[in-house]
């Protein structure tokens, strides 16, 4: 029997998997399942998570994702399991950042200094899920483009590798793409037996 301490966040690029792997860790640990928000927040701000969006923009509504999330994790029990970790939420405002995005780099850096603190606060484990397992279209999720996906992939196994992070971080292999064989990694770099 694995027991797992401190809370786990699963983090990594939209599309793959880990709100599925998260939920049937929950259901083998018997720890509860802490959905994040991302979607719902983008439709309550009436925007598109597919559509661009100014930098300006991007880092509104990042800081709206990060405090919906924050609030769900604060009011969860501990341990428990997530599928969107303040990682991520840098990854995406990085992502969003091409050579001619005009930014306010101290605001960014408020924000990112900010994720960081989040992150330290509320996980003591992470697990990157990389792309690896099949791209499926569904309604309200973000683009299906690959290129994009490894885009953010890359972004956050160098984030997970940032000195400001104090948390236990594992990366699950690129072709652990069978359900089974990615919980069992995890278990086996978390867990206790």
């Amino acid at each position: 029997m694995f027991k797992l301490e401190g809370n786990l966040g699963l983090c990594g690029a939209h599309r793959t998997g880990k709100t599925t792997l998260a939920i049937a860790i929950s259901s083998l640990l018997n720890i509860p399942f802490v959905r994040t928000t991302t979607s719902q927040v983008f439709a309550q701000l009436g925007l598109d998570p597919a559509e661009p969006m100014d930098f300006q923009t991007r880092l509104f509504v990042q800081n709206h994702v990060l405090d919906a999330a924050e609030q769900v994790w604060q009011e969860s029990a501990s341990p428990f399991i997530s599928d969107r970790t303040p990682i991520d939420m840098i990854a995406y405002t990085l992502g969003d950042i091409q050579g001619k995005t005009e930014v306010d780099f101290d605001l960014l850096s408020q924000y990112i200094d900010r994720c960081f603190a989040s992150t330290n606060q509320f996980f003591q484990n992470l697990a990157i899920i990389q792309p690896g397992i099949p791209l499926v279209y569904e309604e309200g999720k973000a683009a299906l483009n690959a290129a994009y996906i490894e885009h953010i992939n890359i972004l956050v196994i160098g984030l997970c590798s940032d000195r400001r992070l104090k948390t236990n971080v594992f990366c699950n292999a690129r072709n652990a793409i069978d359900l089974e064989a990615r919980i069992l990694n995890i278990l086996e770099h978390f867990g206790e037996i």
